[in-house]
């Protein structure tokens, strides 16, 4: 049977041959998130599917992967286990007025957490193959690379080379972290090996003010360690809402985190006492560990792209159009490595839109509008839709702003200080809800519900006109009935 290719509601021409040619319909390189489910959901629509990993270790390399990718193995799952267990230092500092009667020194075991972290990781990458395997995509473990319009190569373990035609290539190889070119930057490390350090750092450095830096300063500050967060702007976390970005900072140093904003470190040293990091201030901040969380980098270097003439853009992410596709009708990229908008969710989102597209006659473009993600510091910021900077510059008209900030139900019998904030950003003229944040514990799992809300289009009166969970958190979003502020249209102007 003919499978054909769907753009713009019409077939491919170019496409609509027998496949009787090729070893495989479809050869994915990378087995992440977005290869995975392309591979299973392309097999699904009844495809001929390959796919090829480098072989598994929880600290990737050139050489080394694992099946499940960054966010199973060295990422989003090993990172947020990590911060449960950070969470529970806090936890059992308020529960002494709930009336907990727990010893003033209690001990945390490292070891202990890091194993079970290995332990369901290792359980993770086992699920991911058998997800393979059962819909009937054949697993190669090695290097893979293009080295033709429909060719791929697979270097196994053993050195040996593997050559398979295929009608379709996906590349779906993610990413790696950046490190900044500074003197004694080996001395550094990356977010793969914080997660599988042998000791637990009783003092710690972050280069960085992404996603990546703040979850760290948090996990390590929750189990004991002396964080200092170095960081180029005024505030922590670019590119977010502003306000919500300096209710982040507050309570990172709530929580007892040094920060040094408009900061950067200009070299590192060995030293006896551990690593001297020096910043361009002319500080001497001394850290068992320095954690370099300065941006991650698309990994195309070894797939021999650009001899096939894949085009890739100065940051070496593969250029695709709407559908994933690259300038080589027979090549696609989905993920971090295309570098659009690097979130698990959005690689699963891109690998499903592809299989639809290719092999299942159903045209389908990645939705990025609407998207929620969490920043897992302790406590959360989840957001979704337009910050209010982003609402301001794109709006035609004033720009209405609700917000909420309060003391967590929690919180009041604990006694900690830490408020939350909820933000709501709505189109004054058509009532539309644009944008939602919240840092706040549980941020996470209630955006997730409000997410929903904007996808539909959701107006602020249909917030309002919601009955609200009592008592929770959550009601608060369907509560705001007064104006904070009214914001006119007009390009926002910061340098945080």
């Amino acid at each position: 049977m003919a499978r054909k290719m769907l753009i713009d509601g019409e077939p491919a021409a170019a496409l609509e041959e027998e496949v009787t040619d090729f070893d495989f319909d479809l050869f994915v390189i990378g087995a992440g998130s977005g290869g995975v489910r392309a591979s299973r959901f392309s097999a699904n629509f009844g495809a001929k599917v390959g796919i090829c990993e480098l072989p598994y270790h929880p600290i990737s390399s050139e050489t080394i992967g694992g099946v499940g990718g960054t966010c199973v193995i060295r990422g989003c799952v090993p990172k947020k286990i990590l911060v449960y267990g950070a969470s529970f230092g806090g936890d059992l500092e308020d529960a002494r007025n709930y009336g907990w009667e727990l010893s003033e020194k209690i001990d945390f075991n490292w070891k202990k957490l890091l194993q079970k972290k290995t332990d369901e990781i290792n359980r993770l990458n086992g699920i991911y193959k058998r997800l393979l395997s059962n819909a009937g995509v054949k697993l190669f473990e090695g290097e893979g690379k293009v080295v033709g319009p429909h060719e791929v190569e697979v270097t196994q373990l053993d050195g040996t080379k593997l050559s398979y035609s295929a009608k379709h290539i996906l590349i779906a190889t993610g990413g790696r972290a950046h490190l900044p070119d500074i003197p004694g930057k080996e001395l550094g490390i990356t977010s793969d090996e914080a997660l599988s350090l042998e000791e637990l750092p009783k003092r710690v450095v972050i280069l960085g003010g992404g996603y990546i830096a703040v979850e760290f300063a948090s996990i390590w500050q929750g189990m004991g360690s002396t964080v200092n967060l170095v960081f180029r702007k005024e505030l922590p976390l670019r590119g977010f809402d502003d306000e919500m970005r300096a209710v982040v900072a507050r309570n990172l140093e709530g929580r007892g985190i040094n920060l040094h904003p408009r900061t950067n470190l200009t070299q590192l040293i060995k030293t006896e006492d551990g690593i001297k990091a020096v910043t361009d201030h002319g500080e001497e901040l001394m850290a068992d560990v320095v954690l370099f969380a300065t941006g991650r980098v698309p990994n195309t270097k070894r797939l021999n792209l650009e001899a096939v003439g894949v085009e890739l853009d100065s940051n070496g992410a593969i250029k695709v159009n709407e559908y994933s596709r690259t300038n080589i009708p027979s090549i696609w990229a989905v993920g971090d490595v295309t570098d659009r908008m690097n979130l698990t969710p959005v690689a699963l989102m891109e690998g499903t839109c592809f299989a639809k597209t290719v092999f299942g006659a159903q045209e389908s473009k990645p939705d990025y509008s609407n998207i929620p993600y969490a920043v897992f510091s302790i406590p959360p910021l989840s957001v979704v839709g337009l910050s209010e900077e982003q609402a301001i510059e794109q709006a035609n008209g004033d720009v209405l702003v609700f917000t909420s900030t309060f003391n967590p139900m929690k919180n009041t019998i604990s006694g900690r200080q830490e408020k939350t904030v909820m933000k709501l950003v709505v189109d004054a003229e058509t009532d539309k809800v644009l944008g939602a944040s919240m840092c706040g514990p549980d941020a996470p799992e209630i955006m997730q519900g409000i997410a929903v809300a904007l996808k539909c289009g959701a107006t602020k009166a249909q917030f309002d006109s919601t009955v609200g969970i009592h008592p929770s958190s959550a009601e608060e979003f369907v509560t705001m009935r007064s104006v904070t502020r009214t914001v006119a249209a007009a390009k926002p102007r910061t340098s945080l």
